[in-house]
């Protein structure tokens, strides 16, 4: 027996490889599947099936391409429609693989076909669960998030007859593999560990503690926030279908001169630049958009980025394809090209550039009392906002730029001072508001973190909020 498990950070992901003589499934893998391929390749073994534990919101599965590449059948639990052709498996059926077995145990309550594979050993002993989204370490699925018609609380109440029917009757040594870690939208707090036991989960998860139906629905529905906007664009590309990676990266992967590259700004494209913050700030493209690959990149380009609109790419020089393959793995697939040479070329070509002012938290400190005009715009999430920020700061949390109103709303006689956690959201946020004609605005460098370290800003709790 051998199982690996291939964990995305970015995307807080894990997909999981198992295998025994010679004989390989794979589960839930994501859109790009060459570390599957070649795993098996390396250990000289066949892969013979691929496992979906639902259809995913958060990312784009690799079932489609996977199943070309290999022929290996693609199976869902049941319940499962799809434009496409799987093996809806029944509830407990079973999968030889070598001298193993994968059983299919239906687990609705995170969506309608969410489905758990329950990996039992050459003795026939139950070993490991992979879990896909309806367990997680210290968390269960949020019920919220797609399945036809249904509503959270409905499917709260399924999620509850699963928990006690189906998770809570296995043996406490069963392993526990999930879809994810924490970071992840999927779930409210998932832990930090990315594997944990039914055992640990039975002590310490609160969805598995002794409660009544209602106590749980209530527990599992409070608090949720907002689902990022582009899950609903995943779930359904992954019931319906896609183009192949390879022939999406052949056209965003095409060249285009600094004459070219101009030519389709004047159209109506998203412009997008994935260098780090640091080098972004320096000096960009007028309009770009800055999402940085050193971030949950893939996370926040779904969040803020048309879907509709082409992308073209200005990217550090051999950064290109792992762009676009991780723009790929949250559905976008419709692109124009990247700049030859990166922002380099654009500059050497005597072409625009713009910048973002930016200061350290002690500058910040300097112009706060001296600067009448002065407007703090916290751009974190709600939640960080409330635990303290500084004093008279305005919250408008990221996902809010891209709303053009919100930007409309800030006075262009104010000078605007952006920060966030540590410093890369308010990048985003900068040249979302410059897109948008707004100049006026400094970049706190370090973001939240380092103006704590300064003891000259005053800063608050919103207590409010946290009331």
């Amino acid at each position: 027996m051998f199982i690996q498990q291939l964990y995305t950070g970015c995307l807080s992901e894990a997909a999981y490889y198992i295998e025994s003589n010679g004989e390989a499934a794979i589960i839930d893998p994501l859109r790009d599947t060459e570390a599957y391929t070649r795993l098996a390749t390396e250990r000289n073994a066949t892969i013979r099936y691929i496992f979906e534990t639902h259809f995913h919101a958060d990312f784009v599965s690799g079932h489609l391409d996977l199943g070309k590449t290999t022929g290996a059948p693609i199976i869902y639990g049941p319940e499962t429609e799809t434009k496409f052709d799987v093996h809806i498996a029944k509830d407990g059926e079973s999968f030889k693989l070598g001298a193993l077995s994968i059983q299919v145990i239906h687990t609705p309550g995170h969506t309608i076909e969410s489905s758990c594979y329950l990996l039992k050993d050459e003795n026939g002993r139950d070993h490991a669960l992979f879990t896909g989204d309806t367990l997680f370490v210290g968390d269960v699925g949020r019920p919220d998030l797609s399945s036809g018609n249904m509503g959270a609380e409905e499917l709260a109440g399924i999620l509850y007859e699963t928990i006690q029917h189906k998770i809570l009757p296995l043996a406490d040594d069963v392993l526990v593999y999930p879809a994810h870690g924490a970071g992840s939208s999927c779930g409210k707090n998932l832990g930090p560990q990315t594997h944990s036991t039914i055992g640990e989960e039975k002590k310490s998860n609160y969805a598995l503690q002794p409660q009544t139906k209602d106590a749980f629905i209530k527990a599992v529905t409070e608090g949720l926030t907002e689902a990022p906007r582009y899950f609903s664009i995943n779930a359904l590309i992954n019931k319906e279908g896609y183009e192949s990676l390879d022939t999406i990266k052949e056209k965003a992967l095409t060249a285009l001169s600094v004459t070219d590259f101009k030519k389709k700004i004047s159209e109506d494209v998203t412009l997008l630049d994935t260098r780090n913050a640091s080098v972004f700030i320096e000096g960009f493209i007028p309009g770009s958009i800055f999402i940085g690959l050193e971030g949950r990149f893939a996370e926040w380009a779904g969040s803020i980025l048309s879907f509709k609109k082409p992308i073209l790419l200005v990217t550090e020089p051999g950064k290109e394809e792992e762009t676009v393959v991780r723009l790929a793995r949250v559905g976008f697939s419709n692109f124009e090209g990247h700049l030859k040479g990166g922002f380099e070329a654009w500059a050497t070509a005597g072409e625009p550039i713009d910048m973002v002012i930016s200061i350290e938290a002690d500058e910040f400190a300097m112009d706060i009392p001296h600067d009448k005009n002065l407007l703090a715009v916290d751009v974190r999430k709600e939640n960080e906002y409330a635990e303290g920020h500084v004093k008279g700061a305005i919250n408008i949390p990221l996902n809010d730029l891209t709303d053009s109103a919100m930007i409309a709303g800030l006075d262009d006689g104010q000078n605007l001072y952006m920060y966030c956690g540590g410093g890369y959201r308010s990048v985003i946020a900068s040249s979302l508001i410059k897109k948008q004609g707004v100049h006026n605005l400094r970049n706190v460098l370090g973001g939240w973190a380092k103006i704590k370290e300064e003891k000259r800003i005053g800063t608050e709790k919103d207590v409010s909020v946290l009331n």
